[in-house]
């Protein structure tokens, strides 16, 4: 049952992003970029094979992981891309702010108008 509401978000995210990318107020399409970003996060992470109770930690008497451990190679690939998307949306956010002071907008229509 957690399975499918997790995709239910998953999949309101996704939606909620591609709704705003294609918005023409600059701001929102960087807001749905995270949102779809998040997104992606989410559903890589619920593939990496979602457990609970079951920690990636190798013991002090152990040499190898558990079999019933989760995979913590999706959780360190999601940790950076966690990471890659800040720095995205705040260069977004500034190549965005830079813009609109040329323009004098954030909407895309007078971005291409003050381009030509």
């Amino acid at each position: 049952m957690m399975i499918v509401f997790l995709a239910a978000v998953i999949s309101a995210l996704f939606a909620g992003g591609v709704f705003l990318i294609l918005r023409q107020d600059l701001i929102k399409v960087v807001i749905g970029l995270a949102l779809v970003g998040n997104a992606v996060n989410l559903a890589i992470f619920i593939l990496g094979g979602w457990r609970v109770g079951s920690v990636p930690i190798i013991q002090a008497d152990q040499s190898v992981l558990e079999a019933t451990a989760i995979d913590p190679l999706p959780q360190a690939l999601i940790l950076t891309a966690i990471v890659i998307g800040f720095a995205m949306q705040a260069f977004l956010l500034v190549l965005a702010r830079i813009q609109s002071d040329k323009a004098k907008s954030f909407d895309t229509q007078s971005l291409e108008d003050a381009s030509q």
